[in-house]
């Protein structure tokens, strides 16, 4: 089935109003009226998404939800909840519902909501094509997992890999900026040509031009025969420079005529030497204020900064974590010959309160130490290093004595959405991942405890 929905719902006239609805959407719909009649239909045919009601007679909303992500951990759920029921609805998301819907029902909210929840599961299609196409490339890895961001990241190499426009790539380092570069390259038409890779930061100014140019004989001190750059024998392939935003001001003005010209100078030579290369550059550093600062020329800037992909820290990816933990050890158990079964719950949740400084390489760095350290079939707390044990202790404690008099759970959480909207500049889809909520639940929240952005 193409766009195909199952909807439960055990009021007739509730079926039918939404499938009238969705019918001329050119959706295809099928209704049953309750939970049971809804996992038979699941086993007997496919369907992209579940439309479901919370409070039905028998087998609930939530029970119906938990059954089927237990047999099919990707179906699409969206909930329906009558008024006053939204908290239900709330939990529900947090069991693996895609969002919900309040009743009344209005048809736009329903039309949204379902489109949304279609852009989503096509997403989530694309990136599996993706994983496919890359698992040969040594950039599945730091791409594992189904958080929003990360599938963002998938889409973008997908539809840009088969240009050769150029790249930039922001994240922190550890976040797998190369493997993207990589990713590109490998998704390219430029894939059989070489993938050169540098890093601005280790190479010495005086050295910058010639590795990436090449320089004549005699050029300079040391220069016994001519050599050429990393442009040339990347011809018709790609030119990755991690750390660009270390580069000095007159190798930037050099680079921004490599790439308009097409076409590069030796170190010490007379000629012009045309080059097809595809460059694509990674940064830790925010240019647009290294711009205004002076430090970057804003129009190599503008030429580099053509598709801009962000990578988000490992910390942010929520469960990414014990995804990216689960397949580490699977690979490491493998190569060093240790037959491990798993991660203990009390391991996963050290991982999971820890803050990943060093993100995705770190992890796998940790998950290495882990499997070589194990005593038993599980990578226990003990074979973890002591600076994760010591973060995450720090953040499963209270950073405050309890009053005598006690506290208000409504008053301390209300203070903390103030901090965190503060913080966001009142920006709900900023506020909601520091609170580690949707960006509904967070609304909810502000309707809630009535706060708004002061005049």
């Amino acid at each position: 089935m193409s766009g195909s929905i199952l909807i439960v719902d055990d009021e007739k006239g509730q079926r039918d109003i939404l499938s009238a609805i969705l019918v001329k959407k050119g959706y295809q719909i099928v209704t049953v009226p309750g939970g049971r009649e809804a996992l038979e239909e699941l086993e007997r045919a496919e369907y992209e998404l579940l439309l479901t009601d919370l409070k039905m007679q028998g087998m609930s909303g939530m029970e119906l939800l938990e059954r089927v992500l237990t047999e099919i951990p990707s179906q699409c759920v969206v909930m329906m909840t009558a008024h006053g029921t939204v908290d239900s609805a709330v939990e529900a998301m947090k069991k693996g519902a895609f969002d919900y819907l309040e009743k009344p029902l209005e048809r736009d909210d329903l039309i949204l909501t379902v489109q949304r929840a279609f852009e989503r599961i096509n997403l989530l299609k694309e990136n599996k094509v993706l994983h496919k196409k890359l698992a040969e490339t040594r950039a599945l890895p730091s791409m594992i997992g189904e958080h929003p961001k990360m599938m963002e990241v998938v889409r973008m190499i997908n539809k840009i890999a088969p240009t050769s426009t150029t790249v930039l790539i922001y994240g922190e380092s550890g976040t797998g900026k190369e493997l993207v570069a990589r990713a590109i390259h490998d998704g390219s038409p430029r894939k059989e040509k070489p993938f050169f890779a540098i890093n601005c930061a280790a190479i010495p100014d005086s050295l910058m031009e010639s590795e990436l140019f090449g320089h004549e004989k005699g050029s300079f001190t040391g220069a016994g025969s001519r050599e050429i750059g990393i442009f040339e024998a990347a011809e018709g392939g790609t030119v990755f420079l991690d750390e660009i935003g270390e580069m000095n001001i007159a190798m930037q003005a050099k680079l921004l005529r490599a790439i308009q010209e097409k076409e590069i100078r030796r170190v010490g030579g007379k000629i012009n030497i045309p080059v097809d290369v595809r460059i694509i550059s990674a940064t830790n550093k925010d240019l647009e204020q290294e711009t205004k600062r002076g430090n970057f020329r804003e129009d190599l800037f503008y030429r580099l900064n053509v598709i801009r992909i962000t990578l988000p820290p490992l910390r942010e990816r929520g469960n990414d974590i014990v995804t990216l933990a689960s397949f580490f050890l699977k690979k490491y158990s493998a190569s060093c010959g240790i037959p491990l079964k798993g991660i203990s719950k009390a391991a996963l949740k050290i991982l999971l309160d820890y803050g990943w400084p060093g993100n995705v390489r770190q992890l796998e760095s940790v998950i290495e130490r882990g499997v070589l350290m194990a005593e038993n079939d599980h990578i226990q707390p003990e074979d973890l290093p002591a600076e994760v044990h010591h973060e995450a202790s720090l953040a499963g404690s209270l950073p405050f004595e309890f009053p005598a008099e006690g506290i208000s759970i409504d008053d301390l959480e209300r203070d903390l959405i103030m901090k965190a909207m503060q913080r966001a500049d009142w920006v709900i889809a900023k506020a909601a991942p520091l609170l580690g909520m949707s960006y509904k639940t967070l609304q909810y929240r502000l309707e809630k405890f009535g706060i708004s952005r002061p005049e």
